[in-house]
């Protein structure tokens, strides 16, 4: 089983940058794409960027395209997102999840494992 732990949350204000990160427990885990999503209180879980098994695809989010950049290492099993200009509207807690295939996708079905979750706040 893949375990998937976050970090790099935290209080900025708005128009401030923030990196989360997402490191994985196994080696194997390289081997699928990787999504971030992103629930604030009272909505649905949203994603918010994605990206295949080497890299060479990323997918995001209208909200965000252009003020956030996913990346990986799949050396070290993690994978980064680089949030710009945040927006007020970007609080929400951030997981990342490990998708079923080396592809990459928006829909939650297709990822099987999920991390605890971070807290990103963003102050006006």
């Amino acid at each position: 089983q893949v375990q998937l732990q976050e970090s790099g949350g935290g209080l900025v204000q708005a128009g401030e940058s923030l990196r989360l990160s997402c490191t994985s427990s196994r080696r194997t885990s390289s081997n699928n794409g990787v999504g971030w999503f992103r629930q604030a209180p009272g909505k649905e879980r949203a994603f918010v960027a994605g990206i295949d098994w080497n890299g060479g695809t990323t997918i995001y989010a209208d909200a965000v395209k252009g003020r956030f950049t996913i990346s990986r290492d799949r050396t070290k099993s993690t994978v980064s997102l680089q949030m710009n200009s945040l927006k007020p509207e970007d609080t929400a807690v951030y997981y990342c999840a490990a998708h079923l295939r080396a592809s990459i996708s928006r829909a939650k079905s297709d990822f099987r494992y999920w991390g605890q979750g971070t807290q990103v706040t963003v102050s006006a």
